[in-house]
């Protein structure tokens, strides 16, 4: 290419640049929004800090497997368990442990009675405690067996 040419080229684009801007400058934000096709009030509210949410509204809309899907279990505390409730679970434990001679670990013990993790320590505690269960080992590596 020629730098006549070059230059040309360049000399347009940076006019074309500063009319686009100069437009853009002069024109609402609804107007600019329904240039590109989505609107102001379509736009996802923000909750804090981070990226904003996509908003395509031209997708169709998925279909509802969420009922399908198993519900999530909420975070947080669990609720308040009654004597009655602890002393439910602690049985099923014991029934299962006595299954086993080797005995179990916590995580075995949950996931073979779909409890969740945070259920696990008052029972075993509770457990220990009457002295139905016997544990033996650290941490992770502790295994419980019926006593």
């Amino acid at each position: 290419m020629s730098n006549a040419l070059r230059s040309t080229i360049a000399t347009l684009a940076s006019s074309f640049a500063a009319s686009v801007v100069s437009a853009i400058r002069g024109a609402s934000l609804e107007e600019i929004l329904s240039v590109s096709g989505a609107s102001a009030s379509s736009e996802a509210p923000r909750r804090g800090p981070g990226r904003p949410r996509k908003v395509t509204s031209h997708v169709a809309a998925k279909p509802a497997v969420a009922a399908a899907a198993p519900a999530r279990k909420s975070k947080g505390r669990l609720p308040r368990r009654s004597p009655a409730q602890i002393a439910k679970a602690l049985a099923q434990v014991v029934a299962l442990v006595k299954t086993k001679k080797a005995g179990l670990r916590s995580e075995q013990i949950r996931a073979a009675l779909h409890m969740q993790p945070k259920e696990m320590p008052r029972v075993l505690k509770e457990g220990l405690t009457k002295k139905v269960l016997k544990s033996k080992g650290q941490k992770r590596s502790t295994t419980y067996t019926a006593a």
